[in-house]
């Protein structure tokens, strides 16, 4: 399946980013946390200090029944980031990431993201969505986690070594994930703004957002669509 970046109806109406709130301030604090599933290697739970926090469980859709790939989501945003009047059309703010929302292909949810020096997503997961993205100006940074989490009854959970990745991406360049693709993407210049284009299928049902201290990462909030839309 293939699709043709579309233009955003307003170069001026700025519409929120797959994560709420402004991307460099520090994750909210939550409540401590369950005990997790033996289903995923890499990551030890930690036992509840309270009531939980709902890890933000949603049914995994029918696999068969997609309609996008990550590979068609990866071949979209990286021809979208090569149209140069699409990147142009963007404003861009000295202090704020900014945005744009993009009809992507076969209803897959699409982002257009201008980042300032040094602005960040910290650490977050877009749940069972597939996702893709491509750097289309600039150098972003992607730190992400060889492993995958469970998907439910856990909070606080202990990484073991040798699950850390991270890759730079420049100016055409992209990359695909699957389902509970656990990253943080940052614009590590300290003097350029960086661009880039974003695309999940199906649409992000919702985004757990994660604090890390060393090798303990913890849930701290649950995003659903009404808190960026």
């Amino acid at each position: 399946m293939s699709q043709a970046p579309s233009r955003p109806a307003r170069n001026t109406a700025l519409l929120p980013p797959p994560l709420s709130g402004r991307p460099e301030s520090p994750v909210p604090s939550g409540p401590s946390g369950s005990s997790g599933p033996s289903d995923a290697s890499g990551v030890s739970g930690t036992q509840p200090a309270g009531a939980p926090l709902s890890s933000g469980t949603v049914p995994a859709p029918e696999r068969a029944a997609w309609a996008v790939t990550s590979a068609e989501l990866l071949d979209f945003v990286r021809r979208a980031a090569a149209d140069e009047e699409l990147i142009a059309s963007l404003p861009l703010s000295p202090d704020e990431r900014t945005w744009v929302r993009l009809e992507g292909p076969g209803g897959s949810e699409a982002w257009l993201i201008g980042w300032p020096p040094g602005t960040g997503t910290g650490w977050h997961d877009h749940a069972e969505s597939l996702g893709a993205f491509a750097t289309a100006a600039g150098e972003l940074t992607e730190r992400s986690l060889a492993v995958r989490l469970p998907s439910s009854g856990w909070v606080s959970l202990e990484l073991h070594e040798g699950v850390d990745r991270e890759r730079r991406l420049t100016p055409g360049q992209g990359r695909a994930f699957g389902t509970h693709h656990v990253h943080e993407v940052l614009n590590e210049s300290t003097t350029g703004h960086a661009v880039s284009v974003h695309a999940y299928y199906p649409p992000l049902p919702l985004i757990r957002r994660f604090s890390r201290n060393g090798a303990v990462l913890r849930l701290e909030q649950v995003e659903l669509p009404e808190d960026w839309r």
